[in-house]
């Protein structure tokens, strides 16, 4: 999976993001969401496969602040310490 940041109008979809990456709404992750990183200018994140990813055509995403990220797993450094 990779994460995507698209531009969106304020109070947009799920279905407003897969469109606007020309991707159905089977391609993004329905249980990471939408997620808004900036309401101020309508910047959001969405999971989408790595297959899916690679059909995103490059003139879908021209606004600043849009494209592909990795979405690398999050997990503790080290193991457990007792009491924390």
């Amino acid at each position: 999976m990779v994460l995507m940041t698209v531009r969106l109008p304020r109070d947009a979809t799920l279905a407003a993001a897969a469109r606007k990456l020309g991707l159905s709404e089977d391609d993004v992750d329905a249980g990471y969401g939408l997620v808004p990183l900036d309401p101020a200018t309508g910047l959001y994140g969405v999971r989408v496969s790595d297959e899916a990813a690679r059909r995103v055509r490059p003139e879908a995403l021209t606004e600043e602040g849009e494209g592909v990220h990795a979405d690398p797993r999050i997990e503790p450094f080290g193991p457990p310490r007792p009491g924390t």
